[in-house]
């Protein structure tokens, strides 16, 4: 068994355990964080996706070893001070979470993007957004979400 040191969400975590486990499941299971979900397990539909160093990630299929030393922030950690993100309150605003279960996922791969690219086109957001994926069908209003979030500073 080995520890993996990171920052989750600001704060120093280590993680007792085998290197090769998912950073999913270490999230979900050892550190009680629930917001990034199990979809596929496959990496492919975007549900489990946290930031690392700033990149959007599949925490499905990142193991545990892939974060030692480097910052994660999951969607728990975009509230500051019980105030929500920016880009959480226009995901609120435009009604872009219907079931709400890739609704983290999609938020933290906007994250992301914003962090890149503060004021994204369109173009830009479709492109950066389109390998996550939404059953219900709330692709436009999460775009709108994103476009008034990088307007209104969506990436403090």
């Amino acid at each position: 068994m080995s520890a993996i040191s990171f920052r989750l969400n600001g704060r120093p975590v280590t993680v007792q355990g085998g290197a090769n486990r998912t950073l999913l499941w270490v999230l979900r299971t050892d550190l009680e964080l629930t917001g990034a979900k199990y979809g596929c397990g496959s990496a492919f539909c975007g549900a489990c996706t946290v930031v690392v160093e700033g990149e959007a990630v599949r925490s499905c299929s990142t193991p545990l070893s892939a974060v030692q030393g480097k910052d994660v922030t999951t969607i728990e950690g975009l509230e500051r001070d019980g105030k929500l993100h920016p880009l959480q309150q226009a995901f609120i605003d435009h009604g872009a979470l219907q079931c709400g279960y890739c609704t983290p996922g999609m938020l933290m791969h906007a994250y992301a993007l914003l962090q890149r690219t503060p004021h994204p086109t369109r173009a830009e957001i479709l492109a950066g957004m389109e390998r996550n994926l939404c059953r219900c069908g709330a692709h436009t209003r999460i775009i709108a979400a994103i476009e008034d979030a990088s307007k209104k500073g969506g990436r403090a």
